[in-house]
This record gives C-alpha cells, structure tokens and sequence, in this order.
C-alpha cells in the first residue's frame, strides 16, 4: 500500500505494520488505522501519520526521552481493546504540539500531552489513547554515585 502525506514523500505501508486504533482518537475517531515514521532529522520524534486522511499527523516521542514514567493500571474494557499478553508488548507514547507564541519566546516551546498517552500494543498493533484524570508527579534527581527521589503531591 501507497500513501501520500504532506510531511513527507509517498512511502510504501506493508500491511503488517499497520497499527489500528478501534476507537479511533479522541477528537479523530474516524482515523482508526496509522503507520509510525521516524521523523527526519531526529532521532527521538516519531510521526504517527493517518492511513485514511493525509491531513492528519502526529508528532510523537516516547516519554523516556523526557525522563517520564508512568505507572497506571489498564481497565478491563482497555486490556480487552490492546489485548495485550505482557507488558513488555505495550508501547508508550506522548502526542507532542508546539506552541508558537513567538511574543513571550524567541524560539517555539514543544509540549506533551502528558494526561493522555498513547498506548500500543507493539505484537498485535493495536492501539488506544488512555486519558489519565488525576496524576500524581514525581521528579527523579540522579547524582553520579546515588538517586534521590523526589514527589510532589
């Protein structure tokens, strides 16, 4: 299969690598099926290009690149959707925007949606956007011979 997209050339999708969102994502539910691309000239941003609609990209990265980790439980109804085997199968990932508000920053800002992750199930390429209601923040500090751990409430 053959797509255009206006972020790059036409690239060639072998139907393997096709990852599929059964509900779509919030805000673009009739986008269900993507492919992954890893965007030129970075080595941490990935864009999640839409099989269906051209249009529609998203710029993604994993959040350990920005020293982010989650712990979350899955409800059954998400299990069921990824269904994942193990959780070394799941792929996290952060839908990145950039904001360009040139007047209070000489150079735009890239932000996270860090309460909503995407979740992939890296096997069975199946995927959801989890939305997180309340989030609990937690900073890591590393020195070179120890950790301190440090949370907010």
């Amino acid at each position: 299969m053959e797509i255009e997209s206006r972020s790059f050339a036409s690239q060639q999708v072998a139907a393997d690598s096709i990852i599929s969102f059964p509900q779509g994502i919030p805000g673009f539910e009739n986008e269900t099926q993507f492919q992954l691309f890893q965007q030129e000239g970075s080595e941490i941003v990935f864009l999640l290009q839409s099989l269906i609609d051209e249009d529609v990209a998203f710029s993604v990265a994993q959040p350990t690149n920005f020293n982010i980790n989650y712990h979350f439980v899955l409800t059954n109804e998400e299990e069921a959707t990824l269904e994942i085997d193990s959780t070394n199968d799941l792929l996290i990932l952060l839908i990145l925007h950039r904001s360009d508000d040139m007047e209070k920053n000489a150079f735009p800002t890239i932000k996270g949606s860090i309460k909503s992750p995407l979740l992939i199930n890296t096997k069975k390429r199946l995927g959801i956007q989890k939305s997180l209601a309340e989030i609990e923040q937690s900073i890591t500090l590393t020195e070179k011979n120890s950790e301190i751990d440090v949370s907010e409430a």
